[in-house]
């Protein structure tokens, strides 16, 4: 039979590794490390560092391959993401094939938030042939965000919302809460609000060497979280980032 283990590896540091994902590792046979171009070199490098550290058997084999890139221009962007999802089961299919013959353990580290916004579980559901899927949590990037302002989410009996900066930016401030958890913003989605009130938590590169976090009132740290971010992303070839923003009565 085939098993594929989704394994929660943190934000960036492998000390934020748990035992449960180290045993992972090493009871595979095949080691997934996807490679999304030269400019996010650096996600690859840290499943290889990873592997190197944890792996204690020569006989797990790592097999790479490169990520299929969504066709950003897609008009409908849920078909768009369901097109691409079916793109990159196909290459994670035919990887797995490469090496195993239809039996085996596969293992796929994941960064970042498998939990909430990460499309790991949809693609594997599509794979042929469908595998038994088991998941190994991690350290989220809420976590370490919220780590690393030393703050705490929620506020006395109040709940939290989790969103998108796309929607955030389209739709404006949800009602009903005073925090949101703002993920996925590929720019900086936070420029839309009326910043009267409002405190921004903002860190990049969590758990990673280069993490940068900045806090404050928005209107005071929104332009300069703007201009560390846009020179951030020049510097790397790619950012990913997120924030947690309050209004305070």
């Amino acid at each position: 039979m085939l098993t594929l283990s989704l394994i929660g590896i943190g934000c960036g540091d492998p000390d934020q590794l748990t035992r449960a994902a180290v045993q992972a590792i090493n009871a595979a046979d095949l080691v997934l490390i996807p490679r999304k171009g030269t400019a996010k070199s650096d996600l690859a490098d840290l499943r290889r560092t990873i592997c190197a550290g944890v792996l204690t058997s020569d006989k797990t084999a790592i097999a790479e391959f490169d990520l299929p890139v969504r066709d950003a221009a897609e008009a409908d962007y849920r078909k768009g993401v369901d097109d691409w999802h079916d793109t990159v089961a196909a290459t994670w299919s035919q990887t797995i094939a490469n090496h195993l013959e239809g039996e085996g353990k596969v293992a796929l580290l994941i960064w970042g938030d498998p939990s909430l916004y990460d499309s790991s579980l949809r693609i594997a559901r599509r794979l042929n042939p469908l595998p038994g899927i088991e998941v190994v949590p991690g350290i989220t990037s809420i976590q370490a965000l919220c780590a690393a302002h030393a703050l705490p989410l929620n506020d006395i009996g109040e709940p939290f919302l989790v969103t998108t900066g796309r929607r955030l930016r389209e739709g404006g401030w949800p009602q009903g809460v005073d925090t949101l958890v703002v993920m996925l913003d590929g720019g900086t989605a936070f420029q839309a609000l009326d910043p009267e009130g409002l405190q921004i938590w903002w860190g990049a590169y969590l758990g990673m060497p280069d993490q940068v976090v900045m806090s404050g009132a928005l209107a005071e740290i929104g332009p300069r979280i703007v201009a560390a971010r846009q020179e951030a992303r020049e510097r790397h070839g790619w950012i990913m980032d997120s924030y947690i923003l309050k209004r305070v009565h």
